[in-house]
């Protein structure tokens, strides 16, 4: 991963999650649920096996305000959804589900789904694990697609 190239596109180009649900190929992800309201999918640049990420299909910005009582209830028994498939797949010992995003990039309101595997030493969990700069993934296309597959099957039969 080129995370100054990243930085960058995320700061000048356009909104990444808008740009991917319009079908740009330039923002290519794995989708594994959606509903009328929202879609998960694949982190490109996962530093977890399986990380998703969440988002309202609505250009939304503010984790809180932008959404109403009932919307985000709908989000977020959605992201729990997701959260409990991707426990599943990835035998998680620790499920980390969290809202990252800036205006100055990446401010499409999204939450990030981050199994952390059992035996990871204390210091390389929690933060250090969820940053890029520490390192992603190297996930070949194929087992891209194998891992979106196994997320679909186990939320379509909980």
């Amino acid at each position: 991963m080129d995370l100054e190239g990243y930085m960058e596109r995320a700061r000048s180009g356009p909104c990444f999650v808008c740009a991917f649900l319009a079908g740009d190929p330039g923002y290519p992800h794995h989708t594994i649920h959606e509903d009328d309201d929202h879609v998960a999918f694949l982190d490109r640049w996962p530093t977890l096996p399986g990380k998703v990420l969440v988002v309202p299909r609505a250009h939304v910005e503010h984790v809180v305000r932008d959404l109403d009582a009932a919307a985000y209830a709908r989000l977020m028994l959605f992201v729990r959804e997701v959260a409990l498939a991707v426990e599943h797949v990835f035998d998680a010992e620790r499920t980390y589900v969290y809202s990252l995003g800036s205006q100055e990039g990446n401010s499409h309101l999204h939450w990030h789904i981050a199994a952390l595997p059992p035996g990871v030493p204390y210091e390389e969990q929690q933060f250090h694990v969820l940053m890029t700069e520490n390192g992603v993934l190297d996930v070949a296309p194929d087992e891209m697609a194998d891992i979106a597959a196994r997320l679909r099957r186990a939320i379509a039969s909980p």
